[in-house]
């Protein structure tokens, strides 16, 4: 059985694979992979806020220490927060126990190898096969051969730290006033701790978390409650992040959404200006805005699609030698600076650009025109290859004469829940939004 999705484990607590049984043969089999493959003898363990947290950290503690490998503690941090300490710290590798927006009944693992990336599919392979080995617990060390678990206190000091040097000294954000939307996850003292340090007036909201309140009618995924925010307190800028703060989006003065697309668009032409933009090309994925590509390319800036997925994204960089990427839902990638999505980071940058530029959010977005785009997700009892359903595929063929090569359709399985993730864009919204509905009734009396 597979275990791993597009972003590491994840599932319904209780049931398989995140159950305490399961995680603990997780934690023997990985432990016993990267112990032969390195060396240092350290797993980095952190998380977000969810009540389950404490029972997948224990159970992968205990696994990883009775093979023989150490474990540090950090408790809640920012995904990107445990790809840097890893890297930094010269570990192993680094676990994070979150399901970044899902809700607070799902939990998830994700590795980051010793280098700060996420782990190589092969990698997932052998550990998933280690899982299902009768024959793991032979290998167990015995007496004073096994691991031993110790708690990082500073672990949110060295972060943030580590997220201030990446602008210039003598930047101060003073006169900003941010309103930030922690969805009551993992950056809830990160990143208004940061943000004041860098001398803004921030107004921190979602930022009380209880186990079971996370992403719940808050932060990336909901954004409402951000918008009124920033009206209500006349605010110039509106931050939202997701559960493990590896991704952020902005609204600006005025209440208005600014996605991963227009924060790309906008960091792509700022840093060509600069001549810091590795190969004028920015990588992101099939989701990304066809208005992206055009604003790109009036700026002499190259798009690279990838497949759905930070880490397709981040694969790709590494391939091409490229610097920045990221994706719609508002992972951002800065190679230069981390190894992954950087929630904190990107909000440090994109309040970077409206300082050096004096400028509104607003006014930075504005020559960024998106075309209009109906997301839709079905929910699906079992999945199957749409390819090989021909009345779905006969309306995705439809659906796509209409739109003459004037839009753009995807429809693909998600990574990580059982839905089928609809994609239809367009300068009609009339029509993509009629074509959504007809592809979703088709995939709902088609797949079941």
């Amino acid at each position: 059985m597979r275990l791993f999705g597009t972003d590491g484990i994840r599932a319904t607590v209780n049931n398989h694979p995140m159950t305490p049984e399961t995680v603990l043969k997780i934690g023997m089999a990985a432990a016993h992979i990267l112990k032969e493959k390195h060396g240092r003898n350290m797993i980095l363990i952190g998380k977000d806020t969810r009540l389950s947290g404490y029972m997948i950290e224990s159970a992968l503690t205990s696994g990883i220490c009775s093979m023989g490998m150490n474990v540090t503690l950090v408790g809640p941090l920012p995904t990107p927060g445990i790809a840097f300490l890893t890297r930094t710290l010269r570990l192993d590798a680094g676990i994070v126990i979150s399901a970044s927006h899902n809700p607070f009944e799902d939990n998830g693992i994700k590795f980051f190898s010793s280098e700060g990336f996420k782990l190589p599919d092969e990698v997932e392979k052998k550990i998933e096969e280690l899982v299902l080995d009768d024959g793991l617990s032979k290998n167990r060390p015995k007496g004073s051969n096994i691991g031993k678990a110790f708690r990082l206190d500073d672990a949110t000091g060295r972060y943030i730290e580590y997220i201030k040097s990446t602008i210039p000294k003598g930047i101060t954000f003073d006169g900003i006033k941010i309103v930030v939307d922690c969805a009551n996850g993992a950056a809830y003292k990160t990143t208004p701790w940061l943000l004041r340090e860098l001398g803004a007036d921030v107004i921190s909201i979602n930022d009380r978390p209880d186990g079971i309140n996370i992403n719940a009618g808050c932060g990336s995924l909901h954004a409402e409650g951000l918008q009124k925010a920033v009206k209500l307190h006349k605010a110039d800028i509106g931050i939202a992040h997701d559960g493990d703060a590896d991704r952020t989006i902005f609204c600006d003065e005025k209440g208005r959404m600014v996605d991963g697309d227009k924060v790309m668009a906008m960091c792509a032409v700022e840093m060509k200006k600069k001549q810091t933009l590795k190969k004028d090309t920015v990588v992101s994925t099939v989701m990304s805005n066809l208005g992206l590509e055009k604003y790109l390319e009036m700026n002499n800036i190259k798009l690279i699609r990838t497949k759905v997925g930070d880490r397709y994204v981040v694969e790709r960089m590494l391939d091409g030698g490229y610097n920045l990427g990221g994706e719609q839902s508002g992972h951002i990638v800065f190679l230069d600076h981390n190894t992954t999505g950087d929630g904190p980071l990107t909000a440090v940058h994109v309040l970077y650009l409206m300082k050096i530029n004096d400028s509104a959010l607003s006014k930075l977005v504005s020559g960024i025109k998106l075309y209009p785009q109906i997301l839709t997700n079905v929910e699906i009892e079992h999945k199957h290859d749409i390819k090989t359903i021909p009345e779905i595929e006969n309306t995705i063929k439809a659906a796509e004469k209409k739109l003459a090569g004037r839009g753009r359709i995807l429809v693909r399985p998600s990574g990580t829940e059982p839905k089928i993730r609809i994609m239809i864009e367009g300068g009609d919204l009339k029509l993509i939004t009629k074509l959504s509905k007809d592809i979703s009734r088709v995939i709902k009396e088609k797949m079941i």
